[in-house]
Order: C-alpha cells, then structure tokens, then sequence
C-alpha cells in the first residue's frame, strides 16, 4: 500500500503546485507552455455483459476474462494531467473502474461477481519531430502500473509494472494518440512466481466532435507477447481492448449516451480465447481547465 501512494504521488505532484510556481522549476514563460487537467469522465455505467470460454480463464487474474453473463453497475473513475513544452509532451493519467453484482436467491446462498476491476496509473512523454495540419509525430515512452482494488478468492489482485518506447501520432483534433511500441512487463502478481514479459503494443485514443454537444470517443490497445522468463498458465499471448462511447451533453458538464467495450484475450495455458462484449448507456462528468 506505501507503493501504491508513493507511485499516485508522484504521478499527480502537479496538482498541488500551482502554475506560477512551475515556471522557476522549468524555466519557461507562460508562452513555452501550459498545464492542463482534464477529466475525461466520471460516471456511473449501466451495462449488459456477454462472457465467452470464462470457465477455461477462472484462474485468469483478469476480471473481465472470469466474470459472468449478467446485467450490473459499475462507476469509472479517468483523468489525465497534460504539461507541454515546445516540442515536448507530458501525460500523466489515473484511470479506475469497479464493478459489482450481488445475486441472492431465494433458495441459495448469496453469490458475488465482480464485473469490472481495475486501476490504472500510467505517465507518458512525447516529442514532435514533425508538425503538419496539428498532427504531431515523434518519438513516445512510456511507464504504467496496474492493479485492482481487491483481490478474490481464488487470485490475487493483478500487480503489473509496464514500460515501453517507439513511435506516435499525437496531438490531432480527431487523433488525439496513435502509437506502435515495444512493451516490457515485469508481472508480480503471484509473488511467488514473478515473470518478465517483452512484445509489442499498438494502441489508440480518437476523438470526433459530430456535432456542439455531440461527441463520440474509442481508446484501446492490442499487445502482443513473445518472450517470458517463467511459463504460467494465465499469461496473455494476445490481448486487445477497444471501447466506443458517444456523449450528448444533458445540462452542463454533464453527458449521457450508450458505449460500446470489448476484450478478448488468449492465455498461454489454453488454445480458445476468452472475450467480454459489453454494450450498456453511460452517465458522465466531463470538463478540463488549464492550471
């Protein structure tokens, strides 16, 4: 748990500096750039969930891959830090969802699924060598850390460390990231079966303005893994990730509209992928400000 907060303190240190106070540090004037804190959503998600193969993936410390066919409500939690210098990019992000449900039978004892688990602390810099039309290119790393709230009975919580380096597109009105990077992982989640893991990652963030008040968003990533120090059942070969979200504003900050999410994975320890589809109506907070 120390961990844990040191790691949210050092991603989210400048929140509590203020802006004026950053320019001795960097050097920079209020022209070479900018601090801003958006909060891409805060929300409550009604959702439909399909699982597929989630017996073969019950050993899986991955939620969406164990969890069950039902209906339920999860709340999300995502918010990144931008600083920008020049060339340079900053972002420093925090992203959580948890989700839930509750079954008690009349006729049996009460059961409990969870449906979403999951925290994500990620930061990532990036360099424009070359601008056209706002759509920056260069070089990108990246660090990460994810893990879960709880753990279940029968695995622990899911504990990765990721870091990765390559290329991006960034910066565009509509391609907000666009990145291909080799990945590392190192993956304690059993802590007595660490594991290295190196592959590649292609991974996106898009967002389109249909119309005032009307936007549609889709983020994800497909990894793919090559290499591991140590053979366990329940590590990914593949796994992609994507999710489409359209937003209507209701009043203010606040939004509504039906999203789409969809994981599918393949562990080393079985030949037939497991998949989560969700389709549900989502329930958000939106605004950002510069600091």
């Amino acid at each position: 748990m120390k961990s844990f907060i040191a790691f949210f303190l050092f991603l989210f240190v400048p929140l509590t500096v203020q802006a004026k106070d950053l320019q001795p540090l960097l050097g920079v004037s209020d022209e070479e750039r900018s601090l801003k804190l958006s909060i891409r959503r805060i929300g409550l998600d009604w959702t439909k969930t399909q699982v597929r193969n989630a017996a073969e993936y019950q050993d899986s410390p991955i939620a969406a891959l164990t969890a069950t066919s039902q209906d339920y409500i999860k709340t999300v939690f995502d918010t990144i830090l931008e600083f920008k210098k020049d060339r340079f990019k900053w972002d420093n992000s925090l992203f959580m969802e948890y989700g839930k449900t509750t079954l008690k039978p009349y006729n049996a004892p009460a059961t409990s699924d969870e449906n979403a688990d999951n925290i994500l602390f990620s930061s990532d810099v990036s360099y424009a060598c070359w601008n056209f039309s706002g759509l920056k290119f260069g070089p990108t790393v990246r660090a990460a850390y994810e893990t879960q709230f709880v753990d279940t009975e029968e695995t622990p919580s899911q504990n990765v460390v990721r870091s990765s380096a390559g290329l991006s597109l960034f910066d565009h009105e509509i391609i907000k990231s666009l990145y291909l990077t080799g990945v590392y992982e190192y993956d304690f989640t059993y802590a007595h079966n660490q594991n290295n893991k190196f592959g590649a990652e292609i991974g996106w963030r898009l967002e389109y303005m249909i119309r005032k008040g009307v936007r549609i968003t889709s983020d994800g990533y497909f990894r793919n893994f090559f290499s591991y120090s140590a053979y366990l059942p329940t590590d990914l070969d593949r796994d992609f990730s994507a999710v489409l979200r359209l937003d209507t504003n209701l009043w203010g900050r606040f939004t509504m509209g039906p999203y789409f999410q969809y994981r599918l994975a393949k562990a080393r320890g079985t030949e037939h992928y497991g998949s989560n589809f969700i389709i549900g109506v989502s329930f958000n907070y939106i605004t950002s400000f510069l600091l």
